[in-house]
Parts: structure tokens; C-alpha cells; sequence
């Protein structure tokens, strides 16, 4: 059984993509990348890709280069899926706060 954390995949903007269009290297990962833009998912993706040190294709955005880098750089992060949807949750109520007036005048 597949856990609810790998759903993610049947909404992913590349789940009727070539893989081989996304596991590239060189200048071809930044059309890889295009894919990512926007993608419902890419959160999760990314996560998946970082939780699980996958080290090839482009994931959630990143390539396997720009991974390994913040990994190097945040070794200490113990579930990038829990502080990324931590992240996403946090940005999304400080945006609906933004919308808000501060003060109420009348």
C-alpha cells in the first residue's frame, strides 16, 4: 500500500511526461525544470527527493546538483517533507493575514 505521502504523484504537471525528459543532464535540466513550474506537487516532490537522498533527475524543481548542495548546507534537517509543508502552510497563512487590514476603520 502506498503511503499518503507519495499521492502526490497523480497530480505531479509530469505524470505523462518522458521520464528520460526529466532525468537529463547539462542545459537540458533547465527545460526539465520548466515542468516544475507551477506544479501543484512540487513540494512534496522535492521532499520525496530530499527525505530520500534520490540522486539523479530533476525533482520538486531542484537538480541533483542544487540538492546535494542544500543538503551539504542543512544537514540537520531530519524530515524536509515535514519542514517543507511546515513552510508552505506558514507562507499561506501570512499571505491570507497580508489581505487583511491591520486595523479596522468605522
Amino acid at each position: 500500500m502506498e503511503s499518503n505521502q507519495s499521492h502526490w504523484r497523480v497530480r505531479a504537471s509530469c505524470r505523462d511526461a518522458d521520464p528520460d525528459g526529466l532525468f537529463v543532464r547539462g542545459a537540458e535540466q533547465n527545460r526539465a525544470k520548466v515542468v516544475c513550474m507551477g506544479c501543484p506537487v512540487r513540494t512534496e516532490c522535492l521532499a520525496e527527493a530530499l527525505d530520500n537522498r534520490i540522486s539523479f533527475g530533476v525533482w520538486g524543481g531542484m537538480t541533483e546538483r542544487e540538492r546535494r548542495a542544500l543538503l551539504r548546507r542543512r544537514p540537520d534537517i531530519e524530515s524536509w517533507h515535514e519542514l517543507l509543508t511546515t513552510a508552505r502552510r506558514e507562507f499561506a497563512g501570512a499571505d491570507e493575514e497580508e489581505d487583511e487590514p491591520a486595523v479596522r476603520v468605522g
